[in-house]
């Protein structure tokens, strides 16, 4: 019982940062119709960012707050510069588009600072949490982190006019327009708090899985699960889906014989396949209907 305690708590420390990375995913795939490929990418180059700036003798946390201002900025940047004359473009453009950034991010993470491992600092330190050996103080840093990050998003879309009119470029354009709504500036602050978001996860999973250009890969395609369970049109559907596949990919490991931690991505992988199939639209998604 210790052991399945154990697992579950790790699977909710991990899901935390699935949640972010999909909830990241799903506030792009709601602004512009596409999975963005290079999320992960952009998250690892913010947190370079805030490594770097850490490097110079800036706090943890000013260095944190600061990398959420830059990728924020960064994220509006690349919407305006390189997918907004996208936008009527086709699909496959939209792909290349998203496959070209994250050959540029990763490959100039690489040559700024090289390609190898590097430590980076948790403010919550390894200890166990409240002398419990089930989690560590880092993991529940990153539950707490999330759960606030979350509380945060929830009353900025419900009660400011900024989320309120976000949520109404996204969901009907065409209405939000026709009350004065500028939906190509909303789309881009949707991009830059999906990039400030991405660089949370970013930054909360650096210290477990090490600094390095390619530490977002199997991150991202958690995320993309994550977002395919809950539902690419539900943001808290993403969130739920984060934690569950957090949990499921450690109970996986831990119980399935022959699992282990190398069959683990590819548990992931088969999760995304049996939604689609079972159900397109995911857990808490809605299905998109469309006039011809």
């Amino acid at each position: 019982m210790e052991l399945f305690t154990n697992q579950v708590l790790a699977g909710i420390a991990t899901g935390a940062i699935y949640a972010c990375m999909a909830l990241a995913v799903v506030m792009i795939y709601q602004a512009i119709d596409h999975l963005n490929f290079a999320q992960g990418e952009m998250a690892m180059f913010s947190t370079f960012i805030s490594w770097q700036l850490m490097q110079w003798g800036i706090p943890y946390w000013a260095a944190f707050i600061l990398t959420l201002a830059l990728s924020f900025i960064a994220g509006i940047a690349i919407e305006r510069i390189l997918f907004k004359p996208l936008a009527k473009a086709p699909v496959l453009t939209n792909v290349a588009g998203f496959i070209a950034l994250f050959a540029i991010i990763n490959s100039s993470a690489g040559l700024i600072w090289d390609f190898t491992i590097k430590q980076y600092p948790t403010p919550f330190g390894s200890a166990p949490f409240l002398g419990s050996q089930l989690i560590s103080t880092h993991q529940a840093g990153m539950i707490g982190v999330t759960v606030l990050l979350l509380l945060g998003l929830y009353f900025f879309f419900q009660y400011t006019r900024i989320g309120l009119a976000m949520r109404a470029a996204a969901s009907v354009p065409e209405s939000a327009r026709l009350v004065g709504i500028n939906t190509s500036w909303m789309i881009a602050l949707g991009w830059g708090m999906a990039t400030a978001i991405g660089s949370i996860a970013g930054m909360l999973i650096a210290p477990v899985v090490f600094l390095e250009p390619n530490m977002m890969g199997g991150v991202l395609i958690y995320g993309f699960a994550a977002a395919v369970l809950g539902g690419l049109t539900s943001p808290f559907g993403a969130v739920v889906g984060g934690f569950l596949v957090g949990i499921f990919e450690n109970l996986a490991g831990t119980y399935i014989p022959g699992v282990g931690n190398e069959l683990k991505l590819p548990i992931a992988l088969a999760l995304i396949i049996s939604v689609l199939v079972v159900k397109p639209a995911g857990l808490f998604g809605r299905h998109i209907v469309k006039r011809v």
